[in-house]
């Protein structure tokens, strides 16, 4: 041997002893944080690139931090792309601690790549900054064999970009830095959309309710003699004013495409005035007030007329939920003409509002307004990142937010796709609602495929056309 054989140069005490110094230095120096693996759930054959995995484990370790004059030089990139963070950080773990904790425990689970080390692409929860940080390179050299032995592995991180991946760890302090996280000014920055689709769903069954008085000289009606054409919003309705002490009515209109219009069917994008409904129908009138429409068509007359004893504004006092459609207004009370009303549903599915199609005529005692219940309703609060799944098309997602006011439901990870109508149900709350509106604004932006880079592209070279270099 060419080396003195008086000297050790490094024997199993000697190791164990600097092993276990390590050891108590980072639980005495470092920070909590928390290991998760990466599992590979979908891989492409060719590039071993990967389409679809999941973090559903985090395992608690203690690491010391490197870098502790803060993260990386460039905290925040402003690009063509939108605002990027691109915050480092460098932590050091325990090699024995990593080997004889959390090795075992990722042996046994599938599509995990390796467990005998930490992992490239794996990700670290940082709870002092509630963010996750994905694993770009392992430095297990380093220090550089003291004693013939390494002792930890140095992590170097980047702060995680969300691309669809999958996080349920069933901690909630890293489950919720899926909705963002927050950057040095203090503002959210949301780590990434990942093809995400925001649902409107039906609420809780609850039926609304209202209000209402009569009054004298108010608006019973108005009437429509001439539909006119060319609309393509619905137009503003201008009533003359009351007299004084009196208070001037309020109308809105309602269009109607698709009709025959001298001859021809009507545009779909230009419509007739189909309705004037009453929002107010003022008081204190003592002749047919005039009535104007003002919009982008021509041709549109109508007329009022007045009466006493008629029904004044409706005040709603409870908008309800889980309205799909506009319920009945049923007016009760003595009356020489009954009066009629529509109910405009949010898209929340509450009653927002109670338009007067005829206010009635010759009440004496106030009547009583009653909304038909939601003939549908939904039940139960959607859970952070649990799955949900489509009762009639068999599609899943797994929910990002959920707004129990609005009744907006934001999904992501999604298989399949969802129809207008159908129930979706909760795999760990239970909740199941009907599905009443369906945004794709932002389901599919263009950039997520490529649509724009083949778009520029074929104006290169484009096969699938002919080749561009001439037929053989």
């Amino acid at each position: 041997m060419a080396l003195n054989p008086f000297f050790q140069q490094g024997s199993s005490g000697e190791q164990s002893l600097v092993q276990s110094l390590i050891n108590e230095q980072l639980k005495m120096y470092g920070v909590d944080v928390h290991y998760m693996p990466r599992k590979y759930l979908t891989e492409k054959s060719i590039l071993k690139e990967v389409v679809q995995s999941k973090f559903d484990d985090a395992y608690p370790l203690e690491a010391y931090i490197d870098n502790f004059d803060g993260y990386g030089d460039n905290p925040t990139m402003l690009s063509k792309f939108g605002i990027q963070a691109t915050n480092e950080v460098t932590l050091i773990i325990s090699r024995e601690r990593f080997e004889t904790y959390i090795s075992p425990l990722m042996k046994n689970e599938e599509n995990i790549k390796l467990s005998t080390r930490p992992k490239e692409g794996d990700l670290i929860y940082f709870p002092l900054g509630d963010r996750l940080f994905e694993i770009k390179y392992v430095e297990h050299e380093k220090p550089f064999y003291q004693l013939k032995e390494n002792y930890v592995y140095e992590l170097r991180c980047e702060l995680f970009r969300y691309e669809d991946e999958v996080i349920d760890t069933g901690v909630d302090e890293i489950d919720d830095t899926l909705e963002g996280i927050e950057g040095a000014d203090g503002e959210e920055i949301l780590i990434g959309s990942g093809g995400t689709q925001k649902l409107t769903l039906v609420g809780t069954a609850a039926q609304a309710t209202a209000s209402i008085g009569i009054i004298n000289g108010g608006i019973q009606q108005i009437f429509l003699t001439n539909r006119g054409k060319g609309f393509t919003f619905a137009p503003r309705v201008a009533i003359s004013s009351a007299p004084a002490g009196g208070l001037t009515g309020i109308a809105t209109s309602k269009l109607l495409s698709g009709i025959a219009i001298e001859g021809n069917i009507s545009d779909s994008k230009k419509s007739v005035v189909q309705f004037i409904d009453l929002v107010n129908p003022g008081f204190g009138y003592t002749s047919n007030p005039v009535v104007s429409v003002i919009g982008d068509g021509a041709g549109v007359a109508a007329t009022s007329k007045i009466e006493n004893g008629v029904v004044g504004i409706v005040t709603i006092t409870s908008g309800g939920s889980g309205y799909t459609t506009s319920p009945t207004i049923t007016f009760t009370g003595l009356s020489t003409v009954s009066a009629a009303a529509t109910a405009v549903v949010s898209a929340a599915g509450t009653i927002s509002a109670i338009h007067i199609r005829n206010a009635g005529v010759g009440y004496t005692v106030t009547p009583t307004i009653s909304i038909a219940s939601p003939g549908s309703s939904g039940s139960g609060n959607y859970s952070f990142n649990e799955t949900i799944t489509g009762g009639t098309s068999g599609a899943t997602a797994r929910i990002r937010t959920w707004d129990a006011t609005t009744n907006e439901l934001e999904i992501y990870n999604i298989t399949g796709t969802f129809r207008s109508g159908e129930t979706i149900t909760g795999s760990s709350s239970g909740a199941s609602h009907l599905i009443r509106l369906i945004d794709l604004t932002n389901f599919d932006d263009g950039f997520g495929e490529n649509d724009e880079f083949e778009l520029q592209a074929d104006a290169i070279l484009d096969f699938s056309e002919n080749n561009p270099f001439g037929m053989p």
